[in-house]
């Protein structure tokens, strides 16, 4: 579950991050719409997804020179109060000096239900706003499905796979079955 800190004023990302600096290091803040949110624990589920995808994304990423990575807060200009930490990240180019990446490739979501709402909802708009960006992945925890949403030249299209689905990402010359996505998993 998430929880906002109460605020009189809404932050920008510079001020979130002077803010943050001063948090203990176990909690994990992102910075939604103006206001900090603390992210709780996965569950393990979860965080099974969340490590079937990102070693599968890593294994394409590599050899382009890119990485898959959880974490990393995601920046863009055309929205300073916003510094969402999706599930997995990759990106390419050298490492960052810290924890804030500006220039994904693909981000992906694995969605909780009580995160559920801000992840399809503020996050998806968010994450359009983000130039490189070129492929969203929602991925559904207590179902097999997962949601490719890839920019075109004019806007964004979206697929909805299931459990037999492949996640094509011609983007890393490769594809994930989303039956790997759900590796170990009952769902």
């Amino acid at each position: 579950m998430a929880l906002a800190a109460k605020r009189d004023v809404r932050m920008d990302v510079s001020a979130f991050r002077l803010w943050v600096e001063t948090r203990p290091e176990h909690e994990r803040w992102e910075l939604l719409d103006g206001d900090p949110v603390l992210m709780a624990p996965p569950r393990e589920q979860h965080q099974r997804i969340v490590m079937n995808l990102a070693g599968r994304l890593d294994s394409l990423a590599e050899p382009r020179g890119c990485r898959a990575l959880p974490g990393l807060a995601i920046l863009s200009a055309a929205m300073d109060d916003f510094a969402p930490i999706p599930d997995v990240v990759v990106r390419c180019g050298p490492p960052l000096p810290d924890g804030y990446a500006s220039d994904p490739l693909l981000v992906a979501e694995v969605l909780s239900p009580s995160t559920m709402s801000l992840d399809r909802g503020c996050k998806i708009d968010f994450y359009r706003t983000v130039p490189g960006l070129a492929v969203l992945l929602i991925v559904y925890s207590d179902e097999a499905r997962v949601e490719l949403w890839r920019r075109d030249a004019a806007d964004w299209s979206v697929t909805a796979l299931g459990l037999d689905g492949t996640v094509t990402l011609p983007e890393l010359d490769g594809a994930v079955p989303v039956r790997d996505i759900y590796r170990g998993l009952s769902v």
